[in-house]
């Protein structure tokens, strides 16, 4: 048994994460541990939620950790990113990254340097979005933003409104199309979503899961889970 600590903020598309463990049909658990809403904003932050969840990770057996929320990644830049993940990774000794990180190593995984963003933020936070994803070497050929101010608005989406978002972001020559967001349930859609566009689809809750699949060093077969937990991993040369 694989067990896969996630530190979630708030209580928008948990649900997301059990579906996920489903599909996967493995010996994997993914535990979920609750995280204060937006205490990821600033570094004097972290200290509380760190402490607070520690203890739950180390109780719960989780051999790697995940913070799953994607804007609380990037919005402060790739330097503050990799020291949130390394705060994270002493703390809880145990490997750590997040969600952010999961959509750069997800597109070197299934071999895409251009993508396209749907995003439900602001135009100003999809374009620190746009900003991380280039300093990870991942080329935005488009990003669009649908404009919601809140998370709890975007939990509210279904299918209809997810593929009208992917619609509007997708361009032809963007190999994949990323969704972040962890508070918009994605789990249930990623195949529907790449049939409709034809291409690999990068959603933040199933990236998040990938991610801590990948610092345990399991690869899992789950087709329901879209192209990237499908293909063979890409060699570099």
């Amino acid at each position: 048994m694989t067990a896969l600590g996630i530190l979630y903020p708030g209580h928008f598309a948990e649900d997301d994460y059990p579906r996920i463990e489903q599909l996967l049909g493995s010996d994997i658990r993914v535990d979920l541990i609750g995280a204060d809403d937006d205490l990821d904003r600033t570094a004097g932050d972290r200290a509380g939620w760190l402490e607070r969840s520690v203890e739950a990770l180390r109780l719960s057996g989780a051999e790697a950790v995940v913070w799953a929320d994607t804007r609380g990644g990037f919005e402060q830049g790739w330097a503050d990113a990799h020291a949130q993940v390394r705060e994270l990774a002493l703390a809880a000794g145990m490997p750590a990254s997040s969600t952010s990180f999961g959509f750069v190593h997800a597109a070197q995984e299934i071999g895409v340097r251009r993508v396209a963003v749907a995003a439900p933020y602001t135009d100003d936070v999809t374009g620190r979005f746009a900003e991380f994803l280039r300093a990870g070497g991942v080329e935005v050929t488009a990003a669009h933003s649908a404009g919601q101010a809140t998370a709890a608005e975007v939990a509210g989406w279904g299918e209809r409104e997810l593929l009208g978002l992917a619609r509007a972001a997708d361009t032809a020559d963007a190999q994949a199309l990323l969704v972040p967001c962890t508070a918009l349930h994605t789990a249930s859609h990623v195949a529907d979503l790449e049939k409709e566009l034809g291409k690999p689809v990068l959603t933040a809750n199933q990236v998040t899961v990938w991610e801590a699949l990948r610092l345990t060093d399991r690869r899992v077969n789950a087709p329901g889970l879209g192209a990237l937990f499908t293909r063979e991993p890409v060699v570099q040369v």
